[in-house]
Parts: C-alpha cells; sequence; structure tokens
C-alpha cells in the first residue's frame, strides 16, 4: 500500500546519541528537555525558537518510554511545540522511530521543515522517509494497460502526456504532473490499489515505483506515515507483507482520530468502485482474447448490477444502518443482482484464470471480493455494526466490530515497542479514560500539559443569553441573530463552526442577508482553498461543519472570533454511535457519562482551538449552546476549557471585539 520519498544521509552505524563536551570543556545538554531547553541548540541556533516548560516536560516523558519501551499518552495544548517534544528524543535516541500522522498535510509538514530543522540543530545523521500511499504513484503496467485500452473515456491527449512523463520521472510520484493532468478520471487508471496490484507477478515488477519507494523506506531510521497508512500496513504485515522497519517506537500525532479510523479498519468493507474497478479491469484484461463470450457478457451484468446498486447511495446523507438501508426501495433486489453478477464474474474468472497473469489476479480478486459480500451483507454476528454509506458517487457496505479494542491490541503487538499518543485534545476535564478505554491504553501512563498560551489576557468567552432549546426547530436562526452584531463589531474575521449541515444552510443564508463582509460556507469551494481565501481578505466570516472544527490553522488578525452553535453530542441515528451506546446499556453503565459527553468536549475542544494559534492571536470564542447554563454537565464542558474571563453583558462584548479590532 505504500511508497516513499527518501532523504539519505550516511550510514546507519554512523548514528550516536547527543551528547559530549562543548566550548571550554563545558558540558552540551544530553535530555531531550535540556536540548529543548535555553542552553541548547534551538534556544541558539533556530530563529524564534523559544524555551516552554510544557515542551521540555514532554520530551522528557517521551525520552523516558523509548528508552523504556513502555506506552504515552499526552495531551500537549495549543502551543506546546508537541512536534519538537517527539522528534528531539526520538532523534537524539538513536532507534528506528515511525511517526504517524492525522492527514497527509501534516506528513509533509513533518517530513519537509520540522524534521530537517531538528535534525540539523541537532547534528544527527539520521536517513529520513516520507511514506506514501500508492495511489500516489504511476502503476507502470496500468499506465500501458490504459493506452492501449479503446473503451477509455480518459482524453487520449492526457495519456499521452502521462506516457511521455513516465520515460523520464524518477520518484514517479504523479504529484510532479502538470495541473490539470492527474485528475480523478485519471489517476485510477493509472495508479495501483491493494485490489489490483499483481505484486511480484507484474511484468514491470522490477522498475515499479512503488516496490523502490518501499525498499528506500525500510532503510530509514525515521519514517514519516499517516494513519491510514500505519492502519493499511498493519494488514499487510498480518499477512507477511508489512513494509515499516521494525520499529523501535511509534508516535501516533493527532491521537484523537484514532478510536474512528480503527473501528473502521478493523471491519470489512465492499464499495460500489471496487465493483466498477473490477468489471473495468477485467474488460481491460480480455482485449487480448477473442475467444470470452461468456466472460463477456458476465462483465456486462456486473456494470449493470453495479450502476442499479449506485442508486440508491444517492439519496443517504449520512451513516445508515444496513439493515435500515436494505429496506429501503429497490436495495434489497439491487443487492442481490450485484451479488449474483460478481457470483457468476468470479465463477468465469476461475475458468480462465490460467489463461494470463491479469486474468488470474481478477479471478482472486473477485473471489475474495465475493466473500466479503457475503460477511458484510449475510448473517449479523455478535458484536458487529453495519451500515451503509455514500462515497463519491456511489458508496460502500462497512461491517466492522462495535469496539476496536482487540484489534488495537492486535495492531501494538505487531510493532512492539514503544508507543506514544499525542494531541491537543484527549481528555475531557482532566480525564483520559474514555481515550484509553476505547484503544485498550489502561497500562499507559498519562500526561496532560495546559497550553503555554496566556487565554486569560488573549481570549474572552462569551455565552449568549435569551438563546431557546437547540432543539428548537428555529434554533439556527436564533444563533445567526445573536452572532450578526458579534461579527458586526469584530467587523468579520470569524469563525461559525457548526454540528450538522442543516444548521450550517441556515446560519449561512441568515448571515449572508445580515452583514455586509465576504461569505465562505463549507462546500462552495476545498477546504485549503476557502481556507486561504479567508486569512487572505482578512475580514471573511466562514461558516462551516465538522471538517473544519480541527486542522485549520489560521494564525494573526484574520481570526478573531470562532463561534459554536452547540456543543458537538453525537449525531442522533448514526449506526456506529448508536451500537455503542447499546453496548454500554447492555453493561449497565451510563452512555451519556461514558460516551456522549466526553466524546462532545473533546470534540469542542478542537473547535475552540481554532482561535488561538500563537501568542500574538486575541480573540473571542463564543459557545451558543443554552446547556452550558441550564443543565449541571455544563459546568464540567466550561471547566474542560482554557480559563478565560466569560462576558455575558452583549454591549459589552462588542464593545470589547471593536476596542480589539482598532487595537
Amino acid at each position: 500500500s505504500y511508497s516513499s520519498s527518501n532523504h539519505q544521509h550516511h550510514r546507519r552505524s554512523s548514528r550516536r546519541r547527543v551528547v559530549g563536551c562543548g566550548v571550554g570543556g563545558l558540558a552540551q545538554p544530553v535530555t531531550a528537555a535540556e536540548l529543548l531547553g535555553s542552553s541548547g541548540p534551538f534556544a541558539q541556533e533556530v530563529p524564534g525558537f523559544a524555551p516552554r516548560e510544557q515542551q521540555q516536560s514532554m520530551a522528557a516523558a517521551v525520552e523516558r518510554t523509548i528508552a523504556e519501551r513502555s506506552r504515552l499518552v499526552v495531551e500537549a495544548g495549543t502551543g506546546t511545540g508537541k512536534t519538537y517534544a517527539y522528534l528531539v528524543p526520538a532523534l537524539a535516541s538513536g532507534r528506528r522511530v515511525v511517526v504517524s500522522t492525522g492527514t497527509k498535510n501534516l506528513q509533509d509538514q513533518l517530513f519537509f521543515r520540522d524534521l530537517p530543522k531538528v535534525r540539523d540543530a541537532l547534528g544527527v545523521p539520521a536517513r529520513i522517509s516520507l511514506l506514501k500511499g500508492r495511489a500516489n504513484y504511476l502503476c507502470i503496467y496500468r499506465l500501458r494497460k490504459a493506452v492501449i485500452d479503446p473503451r477509455s473515456r480518459v482524453s487520449r491527449t492526457k495519456l499521452t502526456v502521462v506516457d511521455d512523463w513516465a520515460i523520464k520521472t524518477v520518484s514517479g510520484e504523479v504529484s510532479e504532473l502538470p495541473a490539470g493532468i492527474a485528475d480523478d478520471q485519471l489517476l485510477p487508471l493509472v495508479t495501483s490499489t491493494a485490489d489490483n496490484c499483481l505484486g511480484g507477478k507484474c511484468p514491470d515488477f522490477a522498475e515499479c515505483h512503488v516496490v523502490k519507494a518501499r525498499r528506500a523506506a525500510q532503510a530509514a531510521d525515521i519514517v514519516v506515515v499517516n494513519h491510514h497508512l500505519l492502519f493499511a500496513d498493519f494488514r499487510l504485515k498480518e499477512e507477511g507483507f508489512g513494509v515499516l522497519p521494525g520499529a523501535d517506537a511509534i508516535v501516533i500525532d493527532e491521537a484523537h482520530q484514532l478510536p474512528e479510523l480503527a473501528t473502521q479498519f478493523f471491519g470489512e468493507r465492499v464499495s460500489t468502485r471496487q465493483l466498477s474497478d473490477l468489471a473495468r479491469d477485467v474488460a481491460v484484461e480480455v482485449q487480448a482474447f477473442r475467444d470470452m463470450p461468456l466472460l463477456n457478457e458476465a462483465l456486462d451484468q456486473l456494470a449493470l448490477a453495479t450502476i442499479e446498486l449506485e442508486r440508491p447511495f444517492s439519496e443517504l446523507g449520512g451513516r445508515l444502518a444496513l439493515e435500515d438501508f436494505a429496506e429501503r426501495t429497490g436495495v434489497a433486489s439491487a443487492l442481490g443482482a450485484a451479488r449474483t453478477a460478481l457470483e457468476d464474474c468470479r465463477d468465469v474468472l476461475q475458468s480462465v484464470a490460467e489463461r494470463s497473469t491479469g486474468l488470474a489476479h481478477c479471478s482472486g480478486r473477485a473471489t475474495t471480493m465475493f466473500a466479503t459480500l457475503d460477511k458484510v451483507a449475510g448473517s449479523l454476528q455478535q458484536g458487529l455494526v453495519r451500515w451503509a454509506e455514500a462515497v463519491g458517487r456511489g458508496g460502500a457496505l462497512h461491517a466492522a466490530p462495535i469496539e476496536p479494542i482487540e484489534g488495537f491490541k492486535r495492531l501494538m503487538a505487531t510493532y512492539p515497542g514503544a508507543w506514544i499518543f499525542t494531541s491537543a485534545t484527549l481528555a475531557a476535564n482532566q480525564d483520559f479514560s474514555h481515550f484509553t478505554a476505547t484503544l485498550g491504553l489502561d497500562d499507559a501512563e498519562t500526561l496532560r500539559l495546559d497550553s503555554p498560551f496566556d487565554y486569560a489576557d488573549q481570549a474572552r468567552l462569551y455565552l449568549p443569553p435569551g438563546l431557546p432549546d437547540p432543539n428548537d426547530p428555529d434554533y439556527p436562526d436564533a444563533v445567526a441573530a445573536a452572532l450578526a452584531p458579534l461579527i458586526d463589531a469584530s467587523r468579520g474575521g470569524a469563525f461559525v463552526l457548526c454540528t450538522s449541515y442543516r444548521a450550517m444552510d441556515r446560519i449561512a443564508a441568515q448571515l449572508r442577508e445580515a452583514l455586509p463582509y465576504p461569505l465562505f460556507v463549507q462546500g462552495e469551494a476545498g477546504k485549503s482553498t476557502l481556507i486561504e481565501q479567508f486569512a487572505k481578505v482578512g475580514n471573511g466570516v466562514l461558516v462551516a461543519t465538522s471538517s473544519f472544527w480541527e486542522g485549520v490553522d489560521v494564525k494573526g488578525s484574520a481570526l478573531r472570533m470562532v463561534a459554536i452553535d452547540k456543543l458537538p453530542f453525537g449525531q442522533p441515528g448514526d449506526p456506529v454511535f448508536e451500537a455503542r451506546l447499546s453496548l454500554i446499556r447492555e453493561r449497565g453503565g451510563n452512555p451519556f457519562v461514558e460516551l456522549q459527553l466526553p466524546r462532545a468536549i473533546t470534540t469542542l475542544r478542537q473547535g475552540v482551538g481554532r482561535l488561538i494559534r500563537d501568542p500574538s492571536d486575541r480573540g473571542l470564542i463564543v459557545l451558543c449552546d443554552p446547556r452550558l447554563r441550564s443543565k449541571a454537565y455544563g459546568k464540567r464542558v466550561l471547566n474542560s476549557l482554557p480559563k478565560m474571563p466569560v462576558l455575558t453583558n452583549p454591549a459589552l462584548v462588542c464593545e470589547w471585539l471593536r476596542d480589539e479590532v482598532a487595537a
């Protein structure tokens, strides 16, 4: 599933721990905390670096965990500098470390910016590698097939550009292609997936960009991956084909994402995209033969059945329990037709598999896919939750364990060594049990470090009075009415984070009418484009849902207010969430206390964390939900936030905002 970019510096045997004597015989810093201290190389050599007590505490804990090969869960508030806090002990240890991040953007930031800076400051000759998914790299075999496929709907001009580039490229990274070439229609034809890769039987195996990159990554000292790749490698490793090197330590950054991802990866999945890809790939392979009418007929039936199955997914707004999905008009018959067509295709492929390597591989894919479809859509097994979900122009069927504990324990056992989990939000009111219990980390050391930012000076919290119950149908309009004068007082510069698309649409419509400032709404452009435009105009208003609650970094005066419509409790009806609530009830527990409230608190803290991203940032947090005052749990929620003055008078809030903008 992987490939990598690799920067090689010296042989591994030359690595050493950063110790020794400095000028005049004075001892150099030898611990990770000292290296990050006032007399360390970062304070003296890295522009803008300021020693932070919280960063040094985290570095010491990570250093100890790596040495003891134990487990650590550490919450490091915004501004702690957690990246350096784990990279310094990792590089200084001289051990092999895998760092897993939440997104590809964070991967790139780590690999291209942070790791080189830390390595150079420490003077450690470490080899570092960035592992990417195979979809980032050209597949020579599939490109050749695409070029000769007369039925391909992809522009021949684009394929010619890729074909010419394929001769010259060294890395094979499709990001090298000119803008507009590597689109969603072309990429699946010229890159591989775990399903369609021929592996060692591929005629182009010796020149494979993925294989070359894997080999380079296996020789690295520090390997940067993302969570999806870590889980995918674990699956390969269970089959004896893992790519990641034998690591002494695994560092999981943005660890709050792990429970949800683990649920998906430890389950089974069949998608309409997989079915259509199989039909397309078999059609390409069968072109070399003119005596396979049965296979062509089976392919036509599979293609038609897949199109029919795509239709009901288009009406899904989110995840829906598979049992409920199957009761919708036409779904049961579409599922039955897809199952029959896939079975027929499998049977015919098995009878002709020996005719070519490509057909043999397609036969194996069809066999595996049919077995998975039977697992997912067959009789329900205890401990599993099943759901349907819209993806692209079709969708996917899932079956996964309600709890990912056992699967995650297998993963940790597969990579024995130190495990460090870190994020800005892992605890709920200083309690880590919601996170640790979900992943079976009961024996892990926990450490909570507050943000070094001065929230008492830099921020204010406002709880608007007089709002109706959040379940009131008119609640979004009331929120918009409460926010409009505040946003006007701050002259824009606001994020409005919503807990549903319905609320987002209603609030955006109201604010568009009430305010003269540029309005950016999720879905009108890509996430990165919206953030870039928002930061550039300086007086924008961005209205968005869950994907903007984290991983968004707007420093400076462009962002002066973050408003949240209501507490982010799990969406009612989500089958995975409901299954977990039911399981807690069956055990005699309290679902609200054990799951709903802790999850809402950690998600809320992610949203609140968008405001103060730098020591010079200032602004207002607006939490609209009246339950923060009326419900007993409101105090627990507020206690989990950074300590800052609370404003209660709307006029004074607007005055404070106007003063802040003027300043």
